[in-house]
């Protein structure tokens, strides 16, 4: 990939951890609006910059390469 592909890549990343994280937030509402403990605790959240390879240290790594 050139860097123009792997800027599009992060972008396309960057919006399907958006995508998920609003399923799990609206899960964690709905939980909530039944009284119940949420599925998705902060540190449910915070993974998904690494799961979808976004993280400050993975996108510059990914934006660096030759």
């Amino acid at each position: 990939m050139d860097k123009d592909q792997r800027a599009a890549f992060l972008n396309s990343q960057s919006v399907c951890a958006m995508i998920e994280a609003m399923g799990m937030q609206a899960d964690n509402k709905q939980r909530e609006f039944k009284g119940e403990a949420v599925a998705y605790p902060k540190e449910a959240f915070d993974g998904l910059q690494v799961k979808y390879g976004i993280s400050h240290n993975q996108a510059t790594a990914l934006l660096m390469e030759d």
